[in-house]
């Protein structure tokens, strides 16, 4: 398992890969992929194909699952996730492995 903690603004968002599986910690809240909010415009971006898809959302979000699942690692998946989240204006914090010492990102 692999914590990653984010901040926007003065919001802290906390990203947990266990596995193949993805969740949020946001305000005492966790939650799967399924419960994350998606712009259509930042999905249409990436999958221009679901432009005139009424379930866009729903095809988004098993496109990510699928991509999670096909990375080799947990760290790789992490890795991933702080790309994207970089891209939108979240500042890595912190990232700890299996329960060990948090450290920063470098």
């Amino acid at each position: 398992m692999i914590l990653g903690t984010f901040s926007l603004a003065n919001q802290i968002t906390e990203i947990i890969v266990r596995g193949n599986e993805l969740l949020f910690h946001e305000g005492g809240m966790i939650t799967s992929v399924d419960g994350i909010r998606f712009s259509k415009a930042g999905v249409l971006k990436e999958f221009p194909d679901l432009k005139d898809n009424e379930d866009w959302k729903k095809q988004a979000i098993i496109r990510l699952k699928e991509h999670i699942k096909k990375m080799n690692s947990e760290m790789e998946a992490m890795n991933y996730v702080k790309d994207e989240l970089t891209k939108q204006g979240y500042t890595p914090l912190f990232m700890q492995r299996a329960g060990f010492r948090p450290v920063k990102w470098q």
